[in-house]
């Protein structure tokens, strides 16, 4: 596949503000990939960073962004011998060390010195030696590429799933119906959970549904829905699992007050840094709850996510609400922000629609 000499890339600036860059498309250097990218997915962390003009872990502005993402090789620099041109791609956002003590662990979205890569919104991306030996994986076949990118999400969830460790049928909540809150509907059906979905608008509650959510409830836009929660839960008394996936504080303590006794909440929702709430020690501790914080993914959850996609698990089309070129990135986030859409297929060929 043959590479034009030059290449449209999104910038990150600052908060709200992108910028859409021409520059050359680079070489890879020994032990990289250049891809071209074919669809890159939106995501909540793509609206945050967005918002508040960068990461803490991951971005430092002004920088490409964007981190879900697959596409196509074109150039394989020298020494790199598992992959050639034309090979279909699905390229991993990070790349742990394996050899830390959390590595060791196999907590490698732990690992000390774990590496990031973002630049989804983009004609082409350079794939870093380490990424290029740890995390990019072969495209099933016949997987479109827009689905292939949900890889990145999907193996958070699984991640989270398993940190969670859910006894078999349980009853659980999700409060928060974005994309991964849905995802993580998808996942508890289709491991067969009776699942809760709690979120404030009826057309994610309609797709909650759509990918397996046995009830839904319209949530406060505040999130302080405790009272009204606590009795859907199979039992009455909550229910035997919550997961959070807003990263709204309220959403945090609602999440721990409509847990039955001994059940367990998962607190996926990434908060502010900084951002405290309030914990009812005396619940905590005589309903012997376990509250469990989950991050990102590890290799093996994202090869599992890749196969759930290719196996067709659940409809993940049903993620996918709008297409965009890179042009139109900057709308879809402002347009995600307004609840207007729920995710975008990035497409840099794509007519903006």
């Amino acid at each position: 596949m043959a590479k034009p000499p030059m290449q449209q890339t999104l910038f990150l600036l600052g908060p709200g503000q992108v910028e859409l860059r021409r520059h050359k498309v680079p070489e890879p250097r020994p032990g990289e990939l250049l891809v071209a990218i074919r669809a890159a997915t939106t995501c909540g962390t793509d609206l945050k960073v967005f918002k508040r003009g960068g990461h803490p872990r991951m971005l430092v502005v002004p920088t490409p962004f964007g981190h879900e993402m697959s596409g196509v090789v074109v150039h394989a620099g020298d020494g790199v011998e598992a992959w050639k041109p034309n090979d279909e791609v699905i390229v991993s956002n990070s790349a742990p060390c394996g050899v830390c003590d959390f590595c060791a662990r196999a907590r490698e979205n732990l690992c000390r010195d774990l590496h990031y890569l973002n630049g989804a919104f983009s004609e082409y991306v350079i794939v870093p030696r380490r990424f290029v030996a740890r995390s990019v994986h072969r495209k099933p076949q016949g997987l479109p590429f827009e689905i292939a990118a949900l890889s990145e999400p999907l193996a958070c969830v699984v991640h989270g799933l398993e940190a969670a460790s859910l006894p078999p049928r349980s009853d659980a909540l999700v409060i928060g119906g974005g994309p991964i809150g849905l995802l993580f509907v998808a996942m508890l059906a289709a491991e067969g959970h009776s699942v809760t979905l709690a979120d404030p608008h009826e057309s994610r509650l309609d797709t909650g549904k759509a990918l397996g959510a046995s009830q839904t409830f319209a949530a406060r836009r505040d999130g302080h829905d405790t009272q009204r929660l606590r009795v859907l839960g199979g039992s009455g008394e909550g229910f035997d699992a919550v997961i959070e996936a807003t990263g709204s504080p309220a959403a945090w303590e609602t999440g721990i007050g409509v847990v039955r006794t001994g059940g367990s909440v998962l607190l996926f929702g990434g908060c502010a840094q900084g951002t405290s709430v309030a914990l009812d020690t005396h619940l905590a501790h005589y309903s012997e709850l376990t509250l469990r914080g989950a991050y990102h993914h590890r290799p093996a959850t994202f090869a599992r996510a890749v196969d759930l996609l290719a196996r067709g698990v659940f409809d993940a089309r049903l993620l996918i609400t709008n297409r965009c070129n890179l042009g139109g990135v900057e709308g879809a986030l402002r347009s995600m922000d307004r609840r207007e859409a729920l995710k975008f297929a990035v497409m840099p060929s794509c007519p903006v629609r």
